[in-house]
């Protein structure tokens, strides 16, 4: 799959999620086949005003490449500012504007999907930037309850210069409730010349390629089926070329994966408690027999007691696989 000028190696991103695709994330989603990933979505605003917390969101390093930061915002001018100030910091490889998050916070505010109630206002901010970077704009948009409206919508997105288009299935009202529309997203493809990537209840395999075959889409976007699960981009990829299943991961390797990525943060600089604690739940996902540990992870007060935690359950998978 080729996004204006940047090629990928494979048609498996991963989806910008606030709060989840930090850089020791997405090198593990790199790791095992994601050929690109975003980062969490980033405030236009903040970014102008240079606060610190919104700049590391964009932190990367060579070894995750290629990177798109998504920016969040409405103004067209403050969005091409900040993403002029962030190639010229990070150099990512592409740039996505967020025209899909139903997060109430955010849509009152008129950023995210408020922004589909406003398609002059997107193919300006779509155009303004592409004219002003010289590497590729996305971007990524939910559906509307009207058929034609999206469909006028991300031709507008096209026009106004975007070298690919995500496109969520549900609208800005069902958030992540119900079906994601994948007649919609198969319209959508129809009708644009640009890339267009799915996104919207990949969860496993069969899905990812029931996705893909039925949208005619280039590629897919991962969200929350990476959340705690990075070894998700191999099973798919492994599948969509091979059409086999790998055996999922076992416990111990789950665990293994949780010290790899307390690893990378310790290597960067990003170690922090609550997101560990959060972390190291998200890795526990879906294992019966341990709400203890579970509970003795929500009452740890520190990094070192999370990590001592986790410790203990380690030793006692290997003595009991051993």
């Amino acid at each position: 799959m080729n996004i204006g000028k940047l090629k990928l190696n494979g048609p498996l991103v991963l989806a910008p999620m606030s709060g989840v695709t930090n850089l020791p994330f997405r090198l593990l989603c790199k790791k095992y086949g994601a050929s690109l990933v975003h980062s969490e979505m980033t405030c236009s605003e903040a970014i102008v005003r240079q606060n610190q917390k919104s700049m590391a969101m964009a932190f990367s390093c060579v070894e995750e490449r290629p990177l798109g930061i998504q920016l969040l915002g409405s103004n067209p001018d403050t969005l091409v500012h900040s993403a002029l100030m962030l190639q010229e910091i990070y150099s990512p490889e592409l740039i996505d504007v967020n025209l899909g998050c139903p997060a109430q916070a955010v849509i009152k505010n008129g950023f995210g999907s408020a922004l589909l109630k406003k398609p002059e206002l997107i193919r300006d901010i779509i155009k303004q930037l592409s004219d002003a970077l010289d590497i590729p704009v996305t971007a990524k948009i939910r559906v509307l309850n009207s058929r034609d409206e999206t469909l006028r919508i991300a031709q507008g997105i096209e026009k106004a210069g975007a070298a690919a288009i995500t496109v969520h299935g549900r609208t800005q009202k069902q958030g992540y409730s119900g079906k994601s529309d994948l007649e919609i997203i198969k319209n959508i493809k129809s009708i644009l010349a640009i890339p267009v990537i799915a996104n919207g209840d990949i969860f496993d395999e069969k899905q990812a390629k029931h996705v893909l075959e039925y949208t005619q889409c280039d590629g897919l976007m991962l969200g929350r089926g990476a959340i705690g699960n990075p070894y998700i981009f191999r099973r798919i990829s492994h599948y969509l070329d091979n059409g086999e299943l790998l055996p999922r991961m076992t416990f111990g390797e789950r665990l293994e994966e949780f010290f790899e990525y307390a690893a990378l943060c310790r290597k960067y600089d990003l170690l922090t408690y609550n997101d560990l604690k959060l972390k190291a739940q998200w890795f526990l996902k879906n294992r019966k027999n341990i709400k203890s540990v579970r509970e003795k992870i929500n009452d740890a007060k520190d990094i070192d007691s999370i990590l001592g935690i986790m410790g203990e359950l380690r030793a006692d998978t290997c003595i009991k696989s051993g």
